[in-house]
């Protein structure tokens, strides 16, 4: 019998998020000697090397050792929801990570924060909020469970659970000619001054949306902060162009109106969609902060928003 421990293969586990070996011991609180010998054992005992260190180019994992890492994650995952399980007809118990993308956080994170605790008090529910970026690397990492995300340019591979339907609207100054109308047309706001909210994958969404009408928005500032959007559009300075969310007050920071308008034709019709890996079973807790999600948030937006399938 192969002599593996469960620690060692925890601490394998970690190191595909890390660059150096010193790094990874620091954030697992041992030695680097110490994570270096664990590395060494598990290397024998699986009869392959599974990373290179080199002080001058860090650490590298081999193709087998990402492979014995992936493998390693879901070994710990799985054991921690045999002892979590053990005492489940008391409640839901353990940990759940969940991710959220930052330009609806402050929508979306107090409503979860606020509730699921009640509903499932024996869940710690942890949060990170990051760019799209950050969150993929996350889950990839297992650093997650699920993150919340627009259903725009996404990878495959990943797993997907509608929560609420969303769309691009435009932001006005209350004085703008076009807020008096119900709807906007995309081709009214060409000519206007345009403050771009510069984030992936909300750069695309607009680009792509003036190329399929054949037009090209006239840019005077980009910006990679949604409230100095709302900022720069409170005092007059131009529109915005931003997904829709709950819990939107038309308002700036400042205290300033803003009038939010959807545009006819409607475009990118999407949704805000649960994610994670494909090859990851999702925790019952994972699955009931989805379920709560859903719960608060899903009767938000469009019926008519489209999105294509649940799963790539």
């Amino acid at each position: 019998m192969v002599d593996v421990s469960l620690r060692q293969l925890e601490l394998f586990a970690a190191l595909p998020n890390f660059s150096t070996l010193s790094a990874a011991a620091a954030h697992l609180h041992i030695s680097e000697s110490a994570l270096s010998q664990a590395v060494t054992s598990l290397e024998k005992a699986v009869g392959e090397q599974l990373c290179v260190r080199r002080k001058a180019r860090g650490l590298t994992l081999t193709p087998t050792g990402q492979q014995f890492a992936d493998q390693a994650r879901r070994i710990i995952a799985d054991t921690q929801e045999l002892v979590l399980g053990v005492g489940r007809d008391q409640g839901l118990r353990g940990p759940a990570k969940l991710g959220c993308y930052s330009s609806f956080a402050t929508n979306v994170v107090p409503e979860l924060l606020e509730g699921f605790p009640k509903r499932h008090p024996g869940v710690e529910l942890e949060i990170m909020v990051g760019t799209n970026e950050e969150l993929l690397a996350a889950l990839e990492g297992g650093r997650l469970d699920v993150a919340l995300v627009f259903d725009v340019s996404l990878p495959i591979g990943y797993r997907r659970r509608r929560i609420y339907a969303t769309e691009l609207q435009v932001h006005l100054h209350p004085d703008h000619p076009l807020a008096v109308a119900e709807t906007v047309d995309l081709a009214d706001l060409a000519d206007e001054p345009y403050i771009l909210y510069d984030v992936a994958p909300g750069t695309r969404n607009v680009t792509d949306a003036f190329a399929a009408r054949g037009l090209e928005p006239r840019i005077v500032a980009k910006v990679t902060q949604l409230s100095l959007v709302e900022a720069l559009v409170g005092r007059g300075l131009g529109y915005g162009l931003l997904m829709s969310r709950p819990h939107t007050l038309p308002m700036s920071t400042e205290g300033r109106p803003i009038v939010i308008r959807p545009l006819d034709p409607p475009v990118t019709l999407s949704h805000v969609v649960g994610l994670w890996p494909a090859d990851m079973k999702l925790t019952p807790r994972a699955s009931a902060v989805l379920d709560f999600a859903v719960e608060k948030l899903g009767g938000y937006g469009r019926a008519d928003a489209a999105l294509d399938g649940t799963s790539d």
